[in-house]
Order: C-alpha cells, then sequence, then structure tokens
C-alpha cells in the first residue's frame, strides 16, 4: 500500500528576520541626511503591526520604500505588511500603521480548498486552524498543487509558504 505524502499552506513569516530589517531602517533613518534630524520613528509592537511616525507624507513614503526593500532582501513577501489609512499625530506629525498578516483566515482557507478541489487532482486538502494540509499518493500531483498555489498567489493577496513537505 502506497503511503499518503502531505504538506501544509500557511501564510507566516520569519519574526528574526523582520527584527534584523525595521533594525536596519532605523540606522538607516538616523544616518541618512534627508531623514537624520525628522525626528522619525519606526517601532515593531509584537508581532502585530509597525508604526512609522514622520513629519510629513513624502518621508512617511520613503521610510516605507526603505523598509520594503529591507524586506524584499531578507526574503520577507512585502505582503504581509496591511496599510492602515494615514493619520494625524501630535506636534504635526503623521503616523502610519503597518499591521502584519500572519494565517490564513477561514474564508481564504475555504477559497484554498475551493481551488485545490477544482484542480480535478488526486489530492486532499482540509482546513486545519490557520493552515490548509494537503495530502495524496502521488507527489507529482502534490507538486502541481503547489505551482497552482503560486500562480494564484497574487488572487488570494497573502504570502504563502509550503512546509512540512513528506
Amino acid at each position: 500500500m502506497a503511503k499518503d505524502c502531505s504538506f501544509d499552506i500557511v501564510s507566516e513569516f520569519d519574526r528574526q528576520e523582520l527584527v534584523n530589517a525595521v533594525d536596519q531602517v532605523k540606522r538607516d533613518v538616523a544616518s541618512r541626511f534627508d531623514l537624520k534630524d525628522s525626528g522619525s520613528e519606526i517601532n515593531l509592537e509584537a508581532d502585530k503591526a509597525i508604526t512609522i511616525t514622520t513629519k510629513d507624507d513624502m518621508k512617511l513614503r520613503n521610510i516605507i520604500d526603505l523598509l520594503q526593500s529591507k524586506m524584499v532582501k531578507r526574503n520577507l513577501s512585502i505582503k504581509i505588511l496591511d496599510a492602515q489609512p494615514i493619520e494625524n499625530a501630535l506636534g504635526g506629525n503623521v503616523r502610519q500603521v503597518l499591521n502584519l498578516k500572519k494565517g490564513l483566515s477561514m474564508e481564504l482557507a475555504k477559497k484554498i480548498v475551493a481551488d485545490i478541489k477544482n484542480s480535478k487532482l488526486k489530492v486532499q486538502a482540509s482546513i486545519q486552524g490557520e493552515q490548509v494540509r494537503v495530502s495524496g499518493k502521488s507527489r507529482d500531483d502534490l507538486q502541481e498543487i503547489i505551482k497552482l498555489m503560486r500562480q494564484n498567489e497574487d488572487k488570494y493577496d497573502i504570502a504563502l509558504q509550503f512546509t512540512n513537505y513528506r
């Protein structure tokens, strides 16, 4: 009897790499001539959000671009950032909160399972908390599912990873 193979579809990020990216941005803000004395702050709040406070919209956009470039260099997807509206802060500053997306929502997990079932491949998909487990007898079918998920990643608007492949 053939043994079932499986993998999990998850949406996570490496917390330490994110901390390192934020620290690099803090150092760059302190040393760049256009941001040096702007009183800009960037804070990572317990895996929930990144808060950026600065003088004006232009500096805010520069800091966000800097953060995104540091994240890409550290193999973090910028899709984990969920930008909230820009708000006014004390002292004429502006603040933007970038929430961090982690885990699959139930609606998204259902959409992923439906797409897997519509692929007509001989695999089973089941929702387990904030991840989707895909199992099947053929490793080739599982590879096809991974390929399908990578093609549809823009449709889901979230960074997907494939773990526990066995």
